[in-house]
């Protein structure tokens, strides 16, 4: 596949100004419904979906079911992401309206994470042809575990790298708004939403350890794993706010996602040295499995309305008052030095960031 140097810049273009649209249209911190989040979703698909096509009529049908089925790949695996931060979100009691920030900064360190291990997974593939065999195995592993873990689901309380945050950087108790950062008494604290991002950005980074070697087992082109990965990822705010409401609903989908993750790890070990699957059929395989997984949870779960996510325990963390947020310094202002208050600033930055 010749991919002349345009089409790249064009597509990254074309990637930071929808990322500017969806930035200025949600510019006010608001509670994103139902409705706007299942327009914003149809706009993400429709946007997918025609660049699929281009290709498509543009490089053959060859390339274009190559993108397709690394589209549904991802999309699919991305559900499962969003139903985590939904966890996330619940057991941090993050305001509904500040949760779009958090989001889409997390889509943008995603899509900047992804082209890395695109780039060094394309590396690889190319010097060492031996490491299919690795991403092959892996991807089945992956899938037989989620198969057996498929009931359990994460805790925030007991992540590694949350201790570790709260541990080294010293952080309010309170939420101020859409800020990451705040100034008190002359020092800079982290606020819990700067926590959740942190804490967006791993889980994206430990599924993408998943999803790339995936979607190379179906295309070996760099720049369809990228432009599949890229329209799947940017849809993934929108589908957020449409589906975490719904998780209890889904409860075939993991089940589906492995079976996919373990057809597509046992494709990769054929098409090593055995025989090729052709990509029609690999497509037509993981619609089905997923197509046959959605149905099932809805069938079995018919009835149910929407509901919220519910995490055990107190939220541990409050919003702060207005007298708190009118009481903020500016951020980027140096700290005078022997200025009355710094000390027990420092010390009250230094016994909330030690809070375990």
């Amino acid at each position: 596949m010749d991919v002349p140097l345009w089409l790249w810049f064009a597509v990254l273009g074309f990637i930071v100004a929808v990322l500017a649209v969806d930035l200025f249209a949600h510019r006010r911190a608001h509670v994103i419904g139902v409705r706007e989040a299942a327009l914003w979703s149809g706009v993400w698909v429709a946007i997918g979906v025609t660049f699929g096509v281009g290709l498509w009529w543009w490089y053959g049908a060859g390339i274009g079911q190559q993108y397709f089925a690394g589209y549904l790949i991802e999309k699919s695996l991305a559900v499962d992401n969003v139903f985590v931060w939904a966890i996330v979100f619940s057991w941090f009691a993050v305001p509904r309206e500040h949760q779009h920030r958090v989001l889409f900064l997390g889509v943008l360190g995603a899509l900047v994470f992804r082209g890395a291990f695109i780039a060094a997974g394309s590396v690889l593939i190319a010097s060492f042809s031996w490491i299919l065999y690795v991403f092959a195995a892996f991807l089945v592993w992956t899938g037989w575990k989620m198969l057996r873990q498929r009931d359990e689901h994460v805790d925030p309380e007991g992540s590694a790298v949350l201790r570790a945050f709260r541990r080294w950087v010293p952080m309010t108790d309170a939420y101020h708004g859409q800020k990451l950062l705040v100034r008190r008494g002359g020092v800079v604290l982290a606020t819990p939403l700067l926590a959740v991002l942190v804490l967006v950005e791993v889980t994206d980074v430990v599924f993408a350890v998943d999803s790339i070697p995936a979607i190379f087992a179906v295309t070996d082109e760099p720049f369809i794993v990228f432009t599949a990965n890229a329209f799947a990822i940017l849809g993934l705010r929108a589908m957020y706010f449409l589906l975490a409401d719904l998780i209890h609903r889904f409860v075939y989908l993991k089940t589906g996602l492995a079976l996919v993750l373990v057809w597509v790890g046992v494709k990769m070990f054929l098409k090593v040295d055995l025989f090729y699957v052709p990509t029609a059929v690999s497509l037509a395989v993981i619609t089905t499995v997923l197509t046959v997984a959605v149905v099932a949870s809805l069938r079995a779960t018919r009835g149910q309305g929407r509901r919220a996510v519910r995490t055990s325990g107190a939220p541990p963390f409050r919003t702060a008052s207005a007298e708190e947020l009118a009481a903020l310094e500016p951020l980027w202002r140096r700290r005078s030095a022997g200025r009355p208050g710094d000390d027990a600033g420092s010390g009250a930055g230094r016994r909330v960031g030690s809070r375990r």
